[in-house]
């Protein structure tokens, strides 16, 4: 598939247009991504699993954490898989222009489109590697909730907060290079201050509050309340809704900001 096939029709692009552009560049990414590896598909199970499996002998068979929280393996990958979908999103997001110079340059397609192809892509990755927090939930005798019902919910939030923050790195690392590496120290930090390893209720009391300022807070518990119900508190998910709804705004402020600065520097 030729960009010029997509670029073409969408000089004055509508928004049925600029979706079936957006679907048609994070196929051809998928497919790119899939077709040079060995294992393809494989992968995107491979990194949460194995990471998982870690977490979960350290923290049953070194350090025994208490009975009566559930299976672990299931805690974990309730909140590690959209985890692996917002770090890598995040992270690629930093190199969004960078990678596509050429490209956003010369086609008439929205600019916004080369960090949302990164966030859908990673997002569909995120959606097939759910059967292994199926299979792992399943043989583990978790029970499913019907705070279930939230899930797509969580989905469409974090979709949300990571475009706003794909927004505004990826014009802002055109100009600062060191952002890069910034970036990839807070996610570093970001995963041990979010509730993957451990839950909300874990942290000590004072604490707690402090927790309510992160956006992923409220997200994961309420991925995770799909078996766990006792997660799930509405006020850190609505928390994360506001804060998905300001780096939104943020984020395409930003962007509109330095559009133009971008192509020049590019």
């Amino acid at each position: 598939m030729a960009l010029k096939d997509i670029d073409s029709p969408y000089r004055r692009t509508s928004g049925t247009r600029y979706r079936h552009a957006l679907w048609l560049l994070t196929a051809r990414d998928l497919k790119v991504r899939y077709s040079t590896s060995a294992l393809g598909y494989l992968w995107s199970i491979l990194d949460p699993l194995l990471m998982s499996l870690i977490y979960w002998f350290v923290f049953t068979q070194v350090f025994q954490r208490p009975a009566g929280t559930g299976p672990y393996i299931v805690f974990l990958l309730s909140a590690l898989l959209p985890w692996m979908w917002f770090t890598s999103s995040v992270g690629d997001s930093t190199r969004a222009f960078l990678n596509a110079a050429k490209l956003v340059r010369s086609t008439a397609l929205p600019r916004t489109i080369w960090v949302n192809r990164i966030v859908l892509a990673k997002g569909i990755e995120f959606l097939l590697s759910l059967p292994v927090l199926v299979i792992f939930a399943i043989f583990s005798g978790a029970h499913l909730t019907w705070y279930a019902a939230l899930f797509p919910l969580a989905i469409v939030v974090q979709a949300g907060l990571t475009i706003g923050l794909g927004l505004i790195v990826a014009p802002l690392v055109v100009f600062f290079r060191d952002l890069e590496r910034v970036v990839r120290l807070i996610l570093r930090f970001a995963f041990y201050a979010s509730p993957i390893i451990y839950g909300t209720s874990d942290l000590p009391v004072a604490l707690q509050p402090w927790a309510a300022m992160n956006p992923l807070t409220g997200l994961f518990d309420t991925y995770r309340s799909a078996f766990f119900a006792e997660s799930w508190n509405p006020w850190l998910a609505l928390t994360s809704v506001g804060w998905a709804a300001i780096v939104i705004l943020i984020g395409m402020l930003v962007f509109r900001r330095f559009e133009r600065s971008v192509l020049k520097e590019l």
